[in-house]
């Protein structure tokens, strides 16, 4: 009986650990960002930056966008740019959520 109670308590602490553990659903942001001029409601994922030449970004959003030094959101996170910030974006790549 003892080993029993044991392996239900063990099953319901990982249970509880794991919902605690797993995150809330991901929301995009809200507001617009400005990619060089270009617009986007309400963004969320990863967008392209300029191929040669560092782009423009305004954040008229609620969140923060992070810049990649590769494509498609890969390679090192260079700098952040907060809600609010218009600044160049020195990377491939954005992401914001």
């Amino acid at each position: 009986m003892m080993r029993r109670t044991a392996g239900v308590l063990g099953a319901w602490a990982a249970a509880a650990m794991l919902a605690l553990a797993t995150p809330g659903t991901a929301q995009a942001a809200q507001g617009v960002l400005l990619i060089d001029g270009a617009a986007n409601r309400n963004p969320n994922g990863c967008f392209p930056l300029g191929d040669f030449a560092p782009s423009e970004v305004a954040n008229f959003t609620n969140g923060t966008a992070w810049v990649w030094t590769g494509t498609n959101c890969g390679g090192e996170v260079v700098h952040p740019i907060f809600a609010g910030q218009v600044t160049i974006a020195h990377g491939r790549s954005l992401f914001i959520e």
